[in-house]
């Protein structure tokens, strides 16, 4: 959480927000400390109908009704982009670095820390940079990019994850367009947390629009959420494994996946409950003989 700082140009209105980034840091901690002692599906990783907030955390999600400092388990309204851990302010801080947005990184957590796919290393080629005057988008940098055949196998599967989450900022706040910095185009009005006066305007729309490699395609977080939602037991598969590797410091290999397979079917009727993954996990000899 504390690797990156908002930039001070383009998010002074973040800049030093402590209460936001220390609220955001407990929200995660106290979602999966509910997962676990209530024994909920591992389908709540992805979407959820609740989360934990506080009133500063509420009112950066744009959540009505939440007051005081104390972190409370609070229940999301219907059309609300948040619940799971994929739209909480500090998995989206930590896949950002605090002055642009990346639809690769951000793609690639999902990929390997919630779906569990490995992605391999990039070919020697340049980087896309964004550009923070905001006359482009990343999207569009990244259909250049996508051209270079070398290129185009891993961002068909990091790119579309990553895009479904462009409609949230480097501190996980939602937007409509992205932020630019620019001479020649009047700044918004506002002061930061710093006490100095934005110097960004508001620039090009953000397009949260993607299609999977298997076709499926999504407008928006919402839709990509109902995708993976179908892909509940990957989704189990890849916490156990996850558990695995955090219990034993050993990395899941070839030979152990029957064993998770068996802990996966052990714990199906009770559709994948955190909790149940944990006691067949540490009753296994993934943990007794690692």
């Amino acid at each position: 959480m504390e690797d990156s700082t908002p930039s001070t140009t383009l998010y002074n209105d973040y800049y030093l927000d402590d209460a936001l980034s220390e609220a955001a840091l407990a929200e995660s901690q106290l979602f999966f400390e509910e997962l676990l002692r209530r024994d909920l599906p591992a389908r709540n990783i992805v979407d959820s109908n609740f989360t934990f907030l506080n009133e500063r955390l509420a009112l950066h999600y744009g959540v009505p009704g939440v007051r005081g400092i104390a972190m409370r388990r609070v229940t999301l309204p219907p059309d609300s982009p948040r619940g799971g851990f994929l739209t909480q302010a500090s998995v989206l801080k930590v896949t950002a670095n605090g002055t642009t947005t990346s639809p690769v990184l951000r793609g690639k957590w999902i990929m390997e820390r919630i779906l569990g796919y490995e992605i391999p290393p990039p070919p020697p080629v340049a980087a896309v940079e964004p550009d923070i005057r905001g006359a482009v988008t990343i999207r569009q940098q990244l259909d250049k990019h996508r051209a270079d055949p070398s290129c185009a196998t891993c961002h068909s599967k990091m790119d579309p994850p990553g895009f479904a989450l462009e409609s949230f900022d480097v501190m996980g706040g939602w937007r409509d367009r992205y932020r630019g910095v620019s001479e020649e185009k009047p700044a918004e009005k506002g002061f930061g947390k710093n006490g100095q006066a934005f110097a960004f305007h508001l620039g090009l729309p953000v397009d949260s629009r993607g299609e999977l490699p298997d076709g499926r395609r999504f407008t928006d977080i919402r839709e990509f959420k109902g995708l993976l939602r179908r892909e509940e037991r990957t989704v189990a598969r890849n916490l156990a494994r996850q558990l695995v590797v955090y219990a034993t410091g050993a990395p899941v290999r070839f030979s152990d996946r029957a064993q998770i397979e068996q802990i996966l079917q052990s714990t199906r009727s009770g559709n994948y409950g955190v909790r149940r993954l944990v006691h067949q996990i540490v009753q296994s000899d993934l943990f007794r003989n690692k």
